[in-house]
């Protein structure tokens, strides 16, 4: 982005304005999906809508988190490049759809998530599985990857100036997370689990008003990526290592320039700038964020949003929108 701090400024406030509308179109299209049973489609409108969307905006967009390569298009994919050409060099990293059984089944917690950051900021996180932690600001720098679960549980709660047993850990409900839900709970700590979409986990530890402390587990490595945004920019903490499960997904690490596959990355080395923001618009309704609704009488559209940004605009804030 530009280095005139005014320009930088003002660029990325109007950035943030133009992405919020793509989450919000991504939102409202897919919105007929909603308990169709039909994942395909409804991801297909939400991309469909982003791409649309984005390519009116003034910039020289990449993304770098996406669908896949580009013969799985009509899927956002990586490298895709998206704007008029004229404006700031920036990474994108999306999920049009985050949470797209969820939608398909008319359950809580889907949305439409964008993240974005200046050009070579944001970790080219190949499409595999990720071990993850995060918490929010207070605990900022008492977290470590490497470390037993229990040791970073004792550090988080004595920043937060908490007993372990009234930690509160979110983990995915999944099989693989047997052993570590079995050590919160033998800790005296309390579980929160979820069944998709952690990115919503990983922010909820940065606002005192949901009760999540801390977030561990095994996910997706792109969703780690946009959680890391998020979380950069509302002053959290985020840590993460790649798990290729075989010598493919390691070489693709390679390819996409990430030398050293297995070793534990900080969020500085996810985001390396602070020049970034984080949007999502719900779609269903969720932990902080409403779905999207339909007024009967006019037909119009409305939606609720979430906007992070860090650097020199460094804020948060709700937006509820109706479109006629």
């Amino acid at each position: 982005m530009p280095n005139n701090k005014e320009m930088d400024i003002v660029c990325t406030q109007r950035l943030v304005m133009d992405f919020l509308a793509v989450s919000q179109q991504a939102a409202i299209a897919s919105y007929p999906w909603i308990g169709k049973g039909n994942k395909h489609d409804a991801d297909g409108a939400g991309t469909g809508a982003m791409r649309d969307r984005m390519n009116q905006i003034d910039m020289c967009g990449v993304i770098v988190i996406g669908e896949g390569e580009m013969d799985e298009a009509p899927m956002l994919y990586i490298n895709e490049e998206l704007g008029t050409k004229n404006g700031p060099h920036v990474d994108i990293a999306v999920d049009p759809v985050e949470g797209t059984t969820l939608m398909a089944k008319g359950q809580d917690n889907s949305l439409a998530v964008i993240a974005v950051a200046s050009r070579g900021a944001l970790l080219h996180a190949p499409d595999m599985y990720m071990k993850k932690i995060a918490v929010g600001p207070k605990a900022k720098g008492c977290i470590d990857i490497e470390l037993p679960l229990i040791d970073n549980m004792v550090a988080v709660a004595n920043a937060l100036g908490k007993e372990v047993q009234d930690l509160t850990v979110m983990i995915q409900d999944r099989e693989r997370h047997n052993a570590i839900i079995q050590e919160v709970i033998s800790a005296g700590a309390r579980v929160k689990l979820f069944s998709d979409v952690d990115i919503t986990g990983a922010i909820a530890t940065a606002f005192d008003e949901i009760d999540v402390d801390l977030v561990v587990g095994i996910g997706g490595a792109p969703e780690g990526v946009i959680a890391a945004t998020a979380l950069k920019c509302l002053g959290g903490d985020f840590q993460a290592v790649l798990m290729p499960q075989n010598q493919e997904e390691w070489n693709r690490c390679i390819e996409m320039g990430i030398p050293h596959p297995d070793l534990p990355l900080k969020l500085e080395e996810i985001v390396k700038t602070d020049d970034c923001f984080f949007v999502a618009t719900g779609i269903t309704d969720g932990t902080f964020l409403k779905g999207v609704t339909k007024i009967k009488e006019s037909g119009a559209m409305q939606t609720h949003s979430i906007v992070i940004a860090g650097g020199k605009m460094k804020s948060s804030q709700f937006v509820d929108a109706t479109f006629y």
